[in-house]
C-alpha cells in the first residue's frame, strides 16, 4: 500500500482545499458499531436478533407509530452512545490538515452521530445528508419545525432495548417526536436542515474555481451509497479521490485506494507529513 500512501500524501499536500467524506466505518475506531450486515447489528442489539429484526427493519419510521418504545429504545440508545463517545485521533488529524489549508474545507457525511462537531469542526461546514440524531421533528409531521435534542434524556432497559422513560412529543401537536434522521421507507423526514447544509456546500464549491481539491473519504461502503455517489460526482468535476476503507476501497479510474481502517490510513498519511 506504500505507493498509494505516497500518492495520497502528495495529492493532499498539493491541494488548496479538502473535502472530508465519511460513512459509518469511520466511527468503528471510536468504538461505534457500523451495523455492517445482520451479525454486526445483532451483536450490538441482541434483543432484535431474538425478534429476527435487521437494521433495515428497525430503522423504519413505522415503529414510532406502532411501537414507539421500541423505536425510541433503538434511537435513544444510539443517542446516549454518541453523547459518550470520544472521536478517535483521526478526527484530530483531519482537523490539523484543515487548519493547514486555512480552514478551506467541507465535510460530507451520512453519519447522524455528530462526531465531527464534537471533534471541533465548524457546524457551518458540515453536510449531514441523512440528518442528525441531535435534532428532533414531529412524527406526523404537523409542521416543518426541527428542534434540538440537547435536553432529551431517554432511559433504556438494557435487557430489552425498550425505552422506559417518558418519550418526547411535538410541542405543537403533542404527537410523538422522532429524530430528524432519514430512515428506510421514510416519507416523513423533514429535510430542510440538510437542504440548507447542501446549499452552503454548493456555494463553497463555486468559490473554489481553479483550486486543487482533494477528497479524503473514510469508511464509506456500497450498501447505502449516498456518500460514495457524492464523492464520485465530485471526482468527475476534477477533485482527486482518496478512498480509505478496509473493504470496497476500489473506485473509478484515478481513485487512490487505501485498503485499511480510517484511523490507520489517516495516521499513516500523517506520518508521511511528519517525515
Amino acid at each position: 500500500m506504500s505507493d498509494a500512501l505516497n500518492q495520497a500524501h502528495q495529492v493532499i499536500s498539493q491541494s488548496n482545499a479538502l473535502i472530508f467524506a465519511a460513512g459509518a466505518g469511520i466511527g468503528v475506531d471510536s468504538g461505534l458499531p457500523d451495523f455492517r450486515g445482520n451479525e454486526g447489528f445483532w451483536k450490538a442489539y441482541p434483543p432484535f436478533a431474538e425478534r429476527g429484526l435487521s437494521f433495515y427493519d428497525v430503522a423504519n419510521p413505522r415503529w414510532f407509530d406502532e411501537q414507539p418504545e421500541t423505536a425510541w429504545g433503538f434511537y435513544g440508545h444510539r443517542l446516549n452512545l454518541y453523547r459518550t463517545t470520544v472521536p478517535h485521533a483521526g478526527f484530530g488529524i483531519m482537523r490539523e490538515w484543515a487548519k493547514a489549508k486555512g480552514d478551506e474545507y467541507f465535510i460530507f457525511t451520512s453519519n447522524v452521530d455528530g462526531q465531527f462537531q464534537k471533534a471541533g469542526f465548524d457546524e457551518s461546514r458540515i453536510v449531514e445528508c441523512h440528518g442528525s440524531l441531535q435534532h428532533l421533528q414531529c412524527t406526523v409531521p404537523c409542521s416543518d419545525d426541527i428542534w434540538s435534542a440537547d435536553d432529551l434524556e431517554i432511559e433504556i432497559d438494557e435487557e430489552t432495548f425498550e425505552a422506559v422513560s417518558e418519550l418526547p412529543v411535538c410541542p405543537k401537536c403533542g404527537n410523538t417526536a422522532r429524530p430528524n434522521v432519514l430512515m428506510f421507507s421514510d416519507r416523513r423526514w423533514i429535510w430542510n436542515r440538510t437542504y440548507a447544509q447542501e446549499q452552503a456546500f454548493q456555494v463553497w464549491q463555486s468559490s473554489l474555481r481553479d483550486k486543487e481539491v482533494a477528497i479524503i473519504e473514510c469508511g464509506v461502503g456500497t450498501a447505502v451509497p449516498s456518500v460514495r455517489a457524492e464523492c464520485e460526482g465530485l471526482q468527475q468535476s476534477g477533485a482527486v479521490l482518496v478512498r480509505i476503507n478496509p473493504r470496497e476501497a476500489e473506485g473509478p479510474q484515478g481513485t487512490i485506494s487505501l485498503e485499511c481502517g480510517a484511523l490507520e490510513g489517516l495516521q499513516r498519511l500523517q506520518e508521511l507529513n511528519s517525515a
